[in-house]
């Protein structure tokens, strides 16, 4: 089970940090992600992150003001969001997908499980 939390309202410019709890499984082994879905638009990848932590992926819409990071210890992986912008505006999902290998996966159909979303904001 995934639980995604830390979304909401926040002006441009300003900074969010996402927080995507794995619970009810061995976390470690787990190749995780972050997609986001605006209105009226498709479900786009965001960034993701290897198991070990050791490999992450961005795109180049977030490349540069996001940072995605992980605590196996805590099971739990986050997404810190600055510079945002009202682009950003999207409900955020968390992925994973347990894996051999450790390597960000950018395909939303790698991945098994999602997680609710959480919702952010930024007025234009």
């Amino acid at each position: 089970q995934l639980q995604a939390s830390g979304g909401g309202l926040v002006q441009a410019g300003g900074s969010l940090r996402l927080s995507c709890a794995v619970s009810g499984r061995t976390y470690s082994r787990y190749n995780m992600g972050w997609f986001r879905q605006a209105p009226g638009k498709e479900r786009e990848y965001v960034t993701s992150i290897s198991w070990s932590g050791g490999r992450t992926d961005y795109a180049d819409s977030v490349n540069g003001r996001f940072t995605i990071s992980r605590d196996n210890a805590k099971n739990t992986v986050y997404l810190q969001m600055n510079s945002l912008t009202p682009e950003d505006t999207a409900v955020y999902y968390c992925a994973a997908r347990a894996d051999y290998r450790d390597y960000p996966l950018v395909s939303a159909q790698e991945y098994g499980y999602w997680g609710q979303g959480t919702h952010v904001t930024v007025p234009a």
